[in-house]
């Protein structure tokens, strides 16, 4: 059977459809590039905005144009919070709702497929940590792999439909994620994203622990043969995991990238707790960051913003701009508050208008922008650079710092390598570098 997979949104969306993707493969099934030329298109949709629910629908009847006699399946955090809107679509086939997702890994065909009317409520309910899906992948498709460790979150935050999308928190088994990573490294990759729903969520039930105890105990497995021939990243983090105990793992790890992305989403504690979010605040997000740069010296600092929310006034949104500056973002992913029906914050009655929520938004934007020139400057001033390499001509890749490096000649090691490089420059929202190394006979990168 040919195959196609359209895959909207997250990381861990990203990882499914990898996973998917391995299993139709060793079933001999083959993938190809266009749904015109499948016999079966999956598209894995997303829901986190109003936005991604349309661009979702938007895939689904490009699908149905371009294949109208391939089996049409549909996935994903959209197809699960809006199965009847999706079901109606032309061509669909089948709805699968996320409990039965993991099972199209060993699907035989499209009549094992769900009834569309299945597709109802999540697979878990919150807090069942019992029930982790089966996915795992053996390579990526992209130079820096993703490694699912957790899915689900239970925080129910006032503006958010993620909960109702995919279900209460799970946590993947220590062994599971340690085999993982060593599959993944062993292929060829030096580059490891570990990533969630919700990694504050994280719980490990053997020997029991949290997300930083489940990061030690990865490292210590990986370290002897792995450090400094490959590297963690962490993918978005709850600002409750900014603990004294996380800011001491990260200072003493000898794998994980100096970067940090932080769903912070505001910096005034009446609107984190309008939002749900009332489990930490500014100060608590402050302590951690002094605690770790005394400690881990130059890291990158991202953010997700929500501004625009119902209630935030003037002084809450200069509270935001002002943490910004303060802590010296490297960049910031901003967003203008977007009322989601389902949720609470949908039915407050002060909400901001359009134009209001925009200005707000470019506000923060210019302000970002202004922070990652600087911190562009700062990198471009380093001596050297650690960049995984995602293409091959012209070179381009990721530093650890989480900034693409560019390069006007070839790559200095192959696809999915790390390399040595040296900055030169800047080139709008990159760094422009030069292999490192000076002579043939060094290669600037461990071929492993």
């Amino acid at each position: 059977m040919r195959f196609h997979i359209a895959t909207l949104g997250c990381k861990i969306n990203q990882y499914e459809s990898q996973s998917l993707r391995e299993a139709w493969i060793a079933r001999g099934w083959q993938e190809v590039d266009a749904p015109a030329q499948a016999q079966m298109v999956l598209v894995h949709t997303c829901a986190v905005t109003a936005g991604a629910v349309a661009d979702s629908r938007g895939a689904v009847r490009r699908a149905g144009r371009e294949a109208p006699e391939a089996q049409l399946l549909v996935a994903g955090c959209a197809a699960q919070v809006e199965p009847e809107s999706f079901a109606q679509l032309h061509g669909v086939c089948a709805v699968v709702p996320q409990r039965d997702k993991a099972a199209l890994r060993r699907w035989p065909g499209p009549s094992d497929v769900s009834d569309v009317s299945d597709a109802s409520g999540a697979n878990t309910q919150a807090g069942d940590r019992a029930v982790w899906p089966d996915f795992s992948i053996t390579r990526f498709h992209r130079a820096r792999p993703i490694l699912k460790v957790q899915d689900g979150c239970s925080h129910c935050c006032t503006y958010c439909i993620v909960p109702r999308a995919r279900g209460g928190p799970r946590s993947r088994p220590l062994d599971a994620i340690v085999a993982e990573a060593r599959r993944l490294l062993e292929a060829g990759h030096r580059e490891l994203i570990l990533s969630g729903i919700n990694l504050g969520q994280f719980r490990l039930d053997k020997p029991g622990g949290d997300f930083w105890d489940m990061l030690v105990r990865l490292e210590a497995a990986l370290a002897p043969q792995w450090a400094g021939r490959a590297r963690l990243r962490l993918s978005s983090l709850d600002p409750g995991m900014l603990t004294a105990r996380g800011a001491d793992v990260l200072a003493g790890s000898s794998m994980v990238c100096p970067h940090l992305h932080v769903s912070l989403q505001s910096a005034d504690p009446g609107v984190l707790a309008a939002m749900g979010r009332a489990h930490y605040g500014p100060d608590d997000v402050l302590g951690f960051l002094e605690r770790l740069r005394g400690r881990w010296g130059l890291f990158a600092l991202g953010a997700d913003i929500l501004t625009g929310f119902p209630g935030e006034g003037p002084a809450a949104f200069e509270a935001t701009r002002a943490f910004m500056e303060r802590v010296e973002m490297s960049y910031a992913h901003v967003f203008p508050y977007s009322r989601r029906p389902g949720t609470l914050a949908a039915r407050v009655k002060d909400q901001l208008d359009a134009a209001e929520k925009k200005r707000r938004a470019r506000a923060l934007r210019d302000a970002a922008q202004a922070l990652e020139e600087g911190f562009l400057a700062r990198l471009a001033a380093l001596p050297e650079l650690e960049m995984a390499v995602e293409r091959d001509s012209p070179g381009a890749g990721a530093s650890q710092y989480y900034v693409e490096c560019v390069l006007d000649g070839p790559a200095p090691a192959p696809v999915g390598a790390l390399a040595r490089v040296r900055p030169v420059g800047t080139r709008g929202q990159a760094l422009e570098v030069a292999p490192a190394f000076t002579n043939a006979a060094q290669t600037g990168y461990d071929e492993g």
